[in-house]
């Protein structure tokens, strides 16, 4: 009955280390209804197994009757897909091994003491849970989308220790000598291997950070020379109307003495269509979007891309103005080199935003050729060192829980974000 209520035990940890391992494409509430009714439905399944064919079928089929199910589920659930699925498992495996196999320990070394036995369960299962929420899975959700290789060669490492302690090593720790020593000291290796990985995993989210860091800086610095050029031309601007207006006074006032009035309204209304026209365009309330705005469409306009643009923005924005900022600049980057590839007289950028019920971003562009894209719906980059814009703009999106989409339909490639 002990090995019972420990496999029990173990499945319902277990299915909870494999959750909090998910990255989950669904809504948090449906995730968890889904995955502890999963896990009630192993449990049942890993008791009748214990009843009708004993403790060593169970063993047996304890790979089938509960990893294989997890695995399906994560399938079934997860945001991602190939070698970093196969690496959520086999991370959610290697620490509940951590739990049993430290509690198998302890009860070896006690003298087969039910309380040691039970007390070392509760504090390596609530040492390892804190461990995953605190620190392991905010920087294993914020690693997955970014480290794009590797994951295969990780994956086959742990694979390896997976063979090894269900197939190759037979016993049950804590039960048998053999078992006891070796699956933990193995475990032991495993431990060290995967610290190097965290260590590997803290070191790219550092240099993601970096990056970030670094575009934020750039932007800045680039909204503060569109300010400076702004205000130099709006300078030069004054200075050359106040030096044509002595001209235009002038002349106004010997039409007024020559008694031709109606020319001299007509020269009046033609200065003032004049002053009109050089008056800068004012994107969005933000100044930050604005500069941007105005530095990328000014691009556009440069390389003859034809720029249709409706921005209504609120001044209070639910994120980062410099991160959407940002956003903003990726997609207007990506947009133009897009158009670039296109005949001149086919090239457009539309850029559309709306404040209200939400707020929502769309930038469309015509597009040669189709687009591929990845499991997460991100459009595959055609050449190395590009797709950096797209992975920056869903990395803000799920920071923010905002709704990204990426879709090409009738020639036509667009971005919608969604906040």
């Amino acid at each position: 009955m002990l090995e019972l209520l420990m496999l029990e035990y173990m499945t319902g940890i277990g299915m909870t280390i494999v959750q909090l391992f998910l990255d989950s494409r669904y809504p948090r509430r449906q995730t968890i209804l889904v995955f502890y009714s999963t896990t009630i439905l192993i449990m049942a399944a890993v008791a009748g197994l214990y009843w009708i064919f004993g403790l060593d079928a169970v063993f047996r089929s304890y790979p089938l009757v509960v990893h294989l199910p997890s695995l399906l589920l994560l399938l079934a659930l997860s945001r991602h897909r190939g070698w970093r699925l196969v690496f959520q498992f086999l991370s959610s495996f290697l620490f509940c091994v951590l739990i049993q196999h430290g509690a198998g320990l302890i009860f070896y070394l006690s003298g087969n003491c039910i309380l040691a036995l039970g007390l070392a369960y509760a504090v390596l299962t609530a040492g390892v849970i804190w461990f995953l929420l605190r620190f392991l899975r905010p920087l294993f959700l914020r690693v997955l989308p970014e480290l794009r290789q590797g994951w295969w060669l990780m994956c086959l490492v742990m694979a390896v220790y997976y063979g090894i302690i269900f197939y190759l090593i037979p016993g049950y720790v804590g039960f048998s000598l053999p078992s006891t020593i070796l699956k933990p000291a193995i475990s032991l290796l495993m431990v060290g291997f995967y610290w190097i990985l965290i260590y590997l995993f803290s070191t790219s989210r550092k240099e993601a950070e970096a990056r970030h860091s670094a575009q934020l800086s750039a932007l800045h610095l680039s909204a503060l020379q569109s300010r400076m050029e702004a205000v130099k031309s709006a300078e030069d601007a004054v200075r050359t109307q106040r030096h044509d207006l002595r001209h235009r006074l002038q002349t106004v006032t010997q039409l007024v003495a020559q008694g031709d009035q109606e020319t001299a309204l007509a020269f009046l209304n033609a200065a003032q269509r004049h002053l009109d026209e050089q008056k800068p365009v004012r994107w969005c309330k933000s100044p930050v979007l604005g500069a941007v705005c105005a530095s990328y469409f000014d691009q556009a306009r440069q390389q003859g891309i034809r720029v249709e643009a409706r921005l209504s923005l609120p001044e209070a924005l639910p994120a980062e103005e410099a991160e959407l900022a940002i956003v903003l600049a990726n997609a207007l980057e990506n947009a133009i080199h897009a158009n670039l590839e296109l005949p001149p007289e086919t090239r457009v950028i539309r850029c559309r935003a709306v404040s209200s019920p939400s707020v929502m971003l769309e930038i469309s562009n015509p597009c040669n050729g189709p687009v591929t894209f990845d499991d997460r719906g991100l459009p595959v980059a055609r050449r190395e060192g590009h797709g950096l814009g797209s992975q920056s703009i869903a990395a803000f999106c799920q920071k923010y829980g905002a709704v990204c989409q990426f879709n090409q339909s009738d020639g036509w490639f667009r971005l919608r974000v969604i906040l």
